[in-house]
């Protein structure tokens, strides 16, 4: 079979011959894959950034968002059969830890779990992969289209839930737990893929979604944002620290850009008990300065947290799908913009390096649904 591989911590990245995998025992799922997201993880990897091969091995087979159908599995699994869809997570648990024996491998102790496609283990950028049926999450086949976002979905999930459960336990006595997003301000930093995701999410659960970024208010993503209800925020004319005076109370951040100058920029304009949640990991080595004591003040007198995630549980998996269902019935004609192009795994190289303006998710596709496209 063909997959796309890379030697670590160069810009080496091939289409190669690798041996097709089958199942070995008989929890395993074999999945042959439709297509694989890129996202800044891949293009960080495959421009000499930081990324793993297995071990004794000297090249990764990349790519982590992934989205298949099953075509064949091991006498005890239960959950799928032939001819259903789903996706595989990617992280996979040190064995060790007490968050990782629960199942919980997004909260790793010890930082010696795997990833695929990013950390001491092959990715899903192949024909078919392989994987044990405790790491695949159904997909249903009214969103096939659409299953290829249910990792970065989930990423929005988790980040979001773990927020709302924050705020829940310490205004318990205040407000309704059950509804505290209702009616509530957040702002959405970054309007890509997991920020676009996270607006959706946000949206449903009834808040006021107002989403910053710097490109033109005509293009595509702030068109998005705003066919659900959102407003837009060109972060070019509007400095960050008159948000909050020209919006009122921010109850919620939720962050998606990766550039840490802004992160803490964006702290000022966070309101009295609000949360901020960063999920954007900056790159590269440009200098920052210093978080100022007057964010530790505002940090305290306003009694506000800040909450870093990353990956995702099963259970986040799974809201991550039923999300994707919420959303696509409430908003189809945006849902389906989000993947904005299609690319034939043959052409790899203009999927990792090429960006649109209008860019949120590109995926590499590998297979091309067909009316006998059922296994």
């Amino acid at each position: 079979m063909k997959a796309i591989t890379l030697i670590p911590g160069t810009k080496t990245v091939c289409l190669e011959d690798r041996t097709e995998p089958q199942i070995t025992t008989d929890d395993e799922v074999k999945i042959k894959v439709w297509e694989v997201g890129i996202c800044g993880t891949d293009r960080e990897e495959t421009s000499g950034g930081q990324a793993t091969a297995p071990a004794g091995k000297q090249k990764l087979v990349i790519g982590h968002e992934m989205f298949g159908q099953v075509e064949t599995v091991g006498k005890l699994v239960k959950k799928v059969k032939s001819g259903d869809f789903g996706v595989f997570m990617v992280r996979r648990g040190c064995g060790e830890c007490e968050a990782c024996l629960n199942s919980r491998s997004d909260m790793c102790y010890t930082g010696n779990y795997t990833e695929r496609g990013i950390k001491g283990a092959d990715g899903f950028q192949a024909e078919y992969v392989v994987d044990k049926e405790e790491f695949l999450i159904k997909v249903p086949e009214a969103i096939k289209h659409l299953g290829v976002l249910t990792e970065p979905m989930s990423v929005a999930a988790k980040a979001i839930d773990e927020a709302l459960g924050l705020q829940k336990a310490r205004l318990k006595d205040i407000m309704n737990q059950e509804k505290w997003l209702q009616g509530k301000r957040t702002l959405v930093a970054g309007t890509g893929a997991i920020g676009l995701l996270a607006a959706l999410i946000l949206r449903l659960k009834g808040a006021e979604v107002i989403g910053l970024d710097i490109v033109p208010e005509d293009s595509l993503r702030p068109q998005l944002l705003k066919q659900i209800g959102g407003t837009y925020v060109n972060g070019k004319l509007v400095k960050m620290q008159e948000i909050d005076k020209v919006f009122g109370q921010i109850d919620l951040i939720f962050e998606a850009t990766g550039i840490a100058e802004l992160q803490f920029q964006l702290m000022e304009a966070l309101g009295i008990n609000g949360i901020y949640v960063a999920t954007g990991i900056p790159t590269g080595k440009r200098p920052i300065s210093n978080i100022s004591a007057d964010l530790m003040k505002q940090l305290v007198l306003k009694n506000q947290i800040l909450l870093g995630s990353v990956n995702a549980s099963y259970a986040h998996y799974e809201m991550a799908v039923e999300m994707l269902q919420q959303s696509y019935r409430k908003w189809p004609e945006v849902v389906n913009q989000l993947i904005t192009s299609r690319i034939p795994f043959e052409d790899f190289q203009t999927a990792l390096h090429q960006h649109d303006d209008d860019e949120i998710k590109v995926v590499v596709e590998w297979h091309k649904e067909t009316k006998n496209s059922r296994v």
